[in-house]
Order: C-alpha cells, then structure tokens, then sequence
C-alpha cells in the first residue's frame, strides 16, 4: 500500500517537473521506450532464474546442497540456536542460505519463509528473526545469478568479472548485518 503511494508520487513529480520545463513530449517518447525496456530485462531476468533453478535443482538431486548446508551446520546453529532443537528449522534455513549463496534467490524465498514462520513466536519480531532478515538482506553470494543477467541483457561480454567485488562486499555486508544484530539484540534485552 505504501509503495503505492510512492509509485504514485514519484509518477505525479515527473509529470509535473516535464510540463513544468516544456519536456512533456520527451517524457512521452520515454514512456514506451521505458516499458519495452522493462520487458526486455524481465524476460531475460526470467530466463536465468529458470536456467539457474534447474541447475539448482540438479545440485539437490546429487546432494550437493545436502552437503553444504552439512557445511553450514556450526554457523547455523550459533546464528540461530534455535536450530539445534528443531530440525524442520535447521533445514529450512540451510536451505535458504544455500540457495542465497549459489545465487537462487527466488529458490530460497520459500525455504526463508518456513524459517520465518518457525521463528516468529509472537507478535514482534524476535532476535532470530532479524537475523535471519539481515542475513537474506545482505546475501552472501558465490554466483550472482541476477546480475549477471542484468549485465548480460545491457551488452556485457563478461558478466562473472565482478566476481571478487560481489565476494567482498557481500562478506562485509553479511559481517556487518550480523555483527549490528547481535549487538542490537544484546542492548534491548538489557
């Protein structure tokens, strides 16, 4: 509702900035170049998230994601200690973090979900579950596969060359997020 709202303002600024300046034909050329444009990077976005979900599904198929989230097992359970007593949770949330970390994010979006739900207990969002928000927020990522796309889509030859900028800054991000939650969590209890 409130991004409606924005939507809105945002589309009414434009109107009235182009025909208070004189450029109301400019804006109208823009429109449809606009939406076409938009179709075009829909499409190709749609394209990698099949092709990506696919090969997802086939590291699950071979256990791949089995054995990373037996690899996530220690973190897991230190970020959410609820995990160690509710197994449902614990793969809910290897889940997730796997699919974030290959780049599937639209796969992970159910797992996420279930996790969520798991940790919300009452009417306010509890320690775990901001954590879990900060850590999909942040998303540590091994194979962007998004961007990659987007970048594809706009003319790029080598759409993985950003690879160790993505590794870093989504490491610091992820370091960060965390860190500011736990420290967080820690101040309001006291």
């Amino acid at each position: 509702m409130v991004m409606s709202w924005i939507f809105t303002a945002l589309v009414g600024a434009s109107l009235l900035a182009a025909l208070t300046l004189g450029n109301g034909s400019a804006l109208a050329a823009a429109v449809p170049e606009g939406a076409a444009a938009g179709v075009t990077l829909a499409l190709s976005i749609a394209g990698s998230v099949c092709l990506w979900s696919g090969v997802g599904k086939l590291m699950e198929k071979a256990g791949f994601t089995k054995a990373l989230s037996r690899l996530l097992h220690p973190a897991v359970c230190f970020i959410f200690p609820e995990a160690k007593e509710d197994s449902v949770l614990e793969s809910a949330l290897c889940g997730n973090i796997c699919a974030n970390i290959l780049g599937l994010g639209n796969a992970a979006t159910p797992m996420g979900i279930r996790a969520a739900r798991r940790l919300h207990k009452n009417d306010t969002a509890g320690d775990s579950l901001c954590r879990l928000i900060v850590l999909n927020t942040a998303s540590l990522q091994l194979i962007p596969t998004n961007l990659a796309a987007i970048r594809v889509s706009l003319g790029c030859s080598t759409p993985f060359d950003i690879l160790p900028a993505v590794w870093l800054t989504g490491s610091c991000s992820v370091a960060v997020g965390l860190t500011a939650a736990f420290l967080l969590g820690r101040l309001w209890k006291t």
